[in-house]
């Protein structure tokens, strides 16, 4: 279980204007040098703890590869800041048919080894990942995608079995990276190097500990680093990563921080903290194996009750943020379909919706959660929805604590009527929130079935306009709520901790929980 216009507009906006503001706060200093000098390059350094698997954009993309993906590759489309849908990155594209959807290339784009980047590159990345399927890699996400085909040196078609409206999302993430053809094998991965047209080259690697990037001067698109380099460093844990940012040994660092470290930096001041709302969301889940999550009364009585702002005050100091939703605030078709269906939190509404479903005695649960998969605020949230459900009178909850994997295997065998999850998007769009829910065969083989669901899922895969397409999703939504085969508890929030004198931290923040390191200048 990993964890894709309001449509981002709550990020925009806070992205927008923590940009704007903090890059009016100094100039790109190049300071003038003496006749006959070169000019000091602006190198940042930054730290994480996240783990690096895979250079290679066929295969395994956890955060930590993402990140480096992200600013080594181009993709045909990106996203910015400023705007809620897909922009020209190394391409302008455009439906010609619902199953035809036709990028032009720029022309004059290379490799930093000065190979010319044509759509013979494109069609190859895109069959190459296909061909591969790497477990826990990105192929599935182009189910729709039959064939790429290319008219010319500068035209790349994708040919899909069926209308997918989410194509142009899906070619914004590090799954549709441009590779050159004649560097990468196309019968097996590449992990430890890298040949893309993104806005970096990669330098030198050494894995689980550094990663140098340079400015790639080739790159033509839209995020083009303002900056000569990055040193990126690999730490253990989050009193590492502290110490580095506080002692000036790095200028940047992001995941890992635990809330007390966050607490102290946030009131000190000797770093800047800059948060946005990320895609990261937690939930509990039914699992409909269980002849007690079967009962729609049930769940709806555990929606009814939970209150989310008291989870996210006891079990994260408020470092989360409450979620009434499955898609959360930030992406296309978002409503509080929680909050609609059930208001607040309320015993009296609790109580009558058991009644109603023939229910009267309080209701035995068994709910597990995993202790170190989910970070250490985990057990307290699971502590919290037991403390909840528990005070109401209408359920006796008896908490089961089991290790990842054995814990996955647990809960899709039915050990437990309600577990606690997790969910960050693969692609930034709405529809990836709900298709590991409703779909047969999807990410949480839970049982869940609606017919109503899975043709609301068919339409707005369809609809090719946004504005109609997200009335699907809302309504979709809805049904979610009203079903409650999941509970969403709370939305993370991306955390970049820098030095005082960085500068466009918050430009670097990406919903999906990555960085682009572009924008940064000191």
């Amino acid at each position: 279980m990993v964890i894709a216009s309001r449509r981002w507009a709550a990020f925009v906006a806070l992205v927008g204007v923590l940009a704007g503001s903090l890059a009016s706060c100094g100039k790109n200093d190049h300071t003038p040098q003496p006749a006959g000098s070169t000019p000091k390059q602006l190198i940042l350094r930054v730290a994480t703890t996240d783990t690096v698997t895979s250079m290679d954009p066929a295969g395994p993309y956890e955060v930590g590869s993402r990140t480096l993906q992200a600013n080594l590759y181009q993709t045909l489309l990106t996203m910015t800041p400023d705007k809620s849908t897909p922009v020209p990155d190394a391409a302008d594209c455009q439906y010609d048919a619902p199953t035809t959807y036709t990028c032009s290339l720029k022309s004059g784009l290379t490799f930093p080894n000065g190979h010319a980047l044509t759509s013979s590159d494109v069609k190859f990345s895109f069959d190459r990942m296909l061909r591969l399927k790497t477990p826990g890699g990105p192929a599935s996400l182009f189910s729709t995608l039959a064939s790429v085909s290319t008219p010319d040196e500068l035209t790349a078609v994708f040919n899909l079995k069926k209308p997918d409206a989410r194509l142009p999302y899906l070619l914004t993430t590090t799954a549709a990276s441009i590779l050159d053809e004649e560097f990468y094998p196309s019968a097996k991965l590449l992990n430890d190097k890298a040949m893309g047209s993104g806005p970096y080259q990669l330098t030198s690697y050494k894995p689980g500990q550094r990663a140098v990037l340079a400015k790639f001067k080739g790159y033509r698109g839209v995020r083009a680093a303002q900056n000569d380099g990055i040193e990126l460093s690999l730490l253990r844990d989050s009193t590492a990563l502290t110490q580095a940012v506080t002692t000036g040994k790095a200028d940047v660092a992001v995941h890992g921080f635990a809330p007390s470290d966050l607490d102290k930096l946030r009131a000190g001041d000797q770093v800047q903290v800059v948060e946005a709302d990320s895609a990261e969301i937690r939930f509990f889940a039914f699992q409909f194996k269980s002849a007690t999550a079967r009962k729609p009364a049930v769940r709806r009585a555990v929606a009814q009750l939970i209150d989310r702002p008291a989870i996210a005050k006891k079990a994260y100091g408020d470092h989360v943020t409450p979620l009434y939703s499955v898609i959360p605030p930030g992406f296309g078709g978002h409503v509080d379909a929680f909050r609609t269906e059930y208001k607040e939190p309320n015993k009296a509404a609790a109580t009558a919706i058991l009644r109603q479903g023939g229910i009267t005695g309080p209701v035995t649960l068994t709910v597990g959660w995993t202790p170190t998969h989910y970070g250490p605020g985990a057990k307290a949230e699971a502590l919290e929805l037991k403390r909840q459900l528990e005070a109401s009178g209408l359920f006796r909850v008896n908490l089961r604590s089991v290790e990842w994997p054995r814990y996955q295997q647990l809960a899709g065998a039915g050990a437990f009527d309600l577990y606690h999850a997790g969910w960050l998007p693969d692609y930034p769009d709405g529809d990836d929130y709900l298709a590991p829910f409703v779909r047969d065969g999807a990410t949480y083989q839970d049982g869940y079935k609606s017919q109503t669901a899975n043709k609301l899922m068919d339409q707005e895969i369809a609809e090719q306009n946004q504005l109609d397409r997200e009335a699907l999703l809302g309504n979709l939504q809805g049904v979610l709520a009203n079903d409650a085969p999941v509970v969403p508890t709370w939305q993370g929030r991306s955390t970049v901790v820098a030095g005082k004198g960085v500068q466009n931290v918050a430009a670097t923040l990406n919903p999906l929980s990555f960085l682009y390191f572009s924008p940064l200048q000191k």
